[in-house]
């Protein structure tokens, strides 16, 4: 019996810095389909926090932030149709999570989809590859910046590369 193949929906956030006061400054997800959405965050009031290390790591600055962010009301409409009634998976749901929780609250609009974190639907099998495809996939997709939405594409690539190799491992057992 062949086993199915499941592409999971990704969701990857870069944020003004790594500590409890930083806040969202873009989202990238990937859905089952393969599509793409990637948007910058426009700081509400209040969201003063800034970590010149994480601007290094992303390369997103407040300048474009302003320039080019959208407002936290439309990115969170537009996400809310994107992954209406649908769980969206996160590598790093700790973070990613209240991070999510900042920005809807920041709109003042609720999430109409689910976030949860990426080890509640890997094997043993994938999480003992885990990293090790990761640096091979990320070396074959050729990224080259550390953003959202590359983050995500890289994920549900491991994901999926991963869950192959389980595959192939449970037929051979």
């Amino acid at each position: 019996m062949k086993q199915r193949l499941f592409v999971p929906n990704i969701i990857d956030i870069e944020a003004s810095g790594f500590g409890a006061f930083s806040y969202p400054i873009e989202v990238g997800v990937v859905n089952t389909q393969g599509q793409k959405f990637c948007r910058l965050v426009k700081p509400v009031i209040g969201w003063e926090h800034w970590d010149v290390k994480a601007e290094s790591l992303h390369g997103i600055s407040r300048e474009l932030l302003q320039a080019k962010g959208e407002s936290v009301v439309q990115l969170c409409l537009d996400l809310n149709v994107f992954l209406k009634n649908q769980v969206v998976y996160s590598d790093g749901w700790v973070v990613d999570q209240p991070w999510l929780i900042k920005l809807f609250d920041g709109a003042k609009i609720p999430m109409k989809f689910t976030i949860s974190p990426l080890e509640m639907i890997l094997n043993e099998q994938q999480m003992s590859v885990w990293h090790v495809t990761k640096d091979k996939v990320c070396e074959n997709m050729n990224i080259r910046r550390h953003r959202a939405s590359s983050d995500a594409a890289l994920i549900q690539s491991t994901f999926v590369t991963t869950q192959k190799m389980s595959f192939s491992q449970s037929t051979h057992t």
